[in-house]
């Protein structure tokens, strides 16, 4: 008996239970929505467009029990592992058309004009105005017909996306917030080509164009060379606890599909506490038996 037929009857078959996956991707968000960008939530709100959202709900919980096993993202396509009810996980599929050669000179044209643009990519943040430069361009960021993307899945589900493809919707969509290039990758262009597009090619050209400046002639006495000089007593300056923990991290944001039982930074925060307190103590207890 077909889905359509147990709906018409007002009987449903039993759900089915997944298998628990071990070493899972889990969802950063065990609650609300997804997505803390804007560029993360606008995927999500896309897919909704396309008449799909009660589908995508089936894919909350897969996604925050951690039943994605991998995902990969290529040029044009996605493809994943999510642990289902059987033994063998699900192989996913996700095939978003990509921008023809054509439609990316076009696109470099708009993008090449402002700097912003390379200045916030490369920090970790997709600028609000490069939907403008798509638009000028007569192209879009994300797909804007459910005809540009086509999805598979091993599944014995009727239902087109599934549940498990619908938990690397939700969970790409967090991907999307930790490294903007994947979407510029998942539309036909890796990291290094969309950013020959911004200008970064010619900017490294002109770097390497510039005057060498001449090295500092080593010391003529070889015994100079040898012998360091004495450190001064005031090398390490006034030393303090940093004012934020592990700021690095946080710069560079958590890592693409953590697997942890605790967020990323979260996981980190106490160890950078623990050895500024160590190297705190050893400074001082240096300087005081000194």
């Amino acid at each position: 008996m077909r889905f359509d037929d147990w709906e018409r009857f007002g009987r449903f078959p039993p759900p089915s239970r997944p298998r628990q996956a071990k070493g899972g991707i889990k969802a950063a968000t065990q609650r609300g929505r997804f997505g803390e960008s804007w560029w993360g939530r606008r995927w999500i709100e896309v897919l909704e467009s396309f008449d799909i959202g009660a589908r995508l709900q089936r894919g909350r919980s897969y996604a925050r029990k951690g039943q994605v096993l991998s995902i990969d993202v290529k040029k044009g396509m996605i493809e994943a592992r999510v642990q289902g009810s059987r033994p063998e996980p699900y192989q996913v599929s996700i095939k978003v058309r990509p921008l023809m050669p054509t439609e990316w000179k076009r696109l470099a044209g708009q993008l090449s004009t402002q700097a912003i643009f390379a200045a916030k990519l490369l920090a970790g943040e997709m600028p609000q105005e490069i939907e403008q430069a798509f638009t000028q361009a007569g192209l879009s960021l994300f797909p804007e017909k459910s005809s540009e993307i086509s999805t598979g899945c091993s599944c014995p589900d009727w239902s087109n996306p599934c549940k498990h493809v619908a938990a690397v919707y939700y969970l790409l969509g967090e991907a999307f917030d930790k490294d903007p290039f994947l979407i510029f990758r998942m539309r036909g262009a890796d990291r290094d080509e969309f950013t020959a597009m911004l200008g970064e090619g010619r900017v490294a050209e002109a770097q390497t164009t510039e005057a060498v400046v001449a090295p500092e002639p080593l010391p003529s006495v070889p015994e100079e060379f040898w012998n360091a000089r004495p450190l001064p007593a005031d090398l390490l300056g006034d030393v303090n606890l940093p004012k934020v923990t592990a700021a690095l991290p946080r710069r560079l944001g958590s890592l693409q599909f953590w697997r942890g039982e605790v967020p990323f930074l979260k996981a980190l925060e106490p160890s950078y506490e623990n050895a500024s307190r160590k190297a705190e103590g050893v400074v001082f207890s240096e300087k005081a038996g000194a």
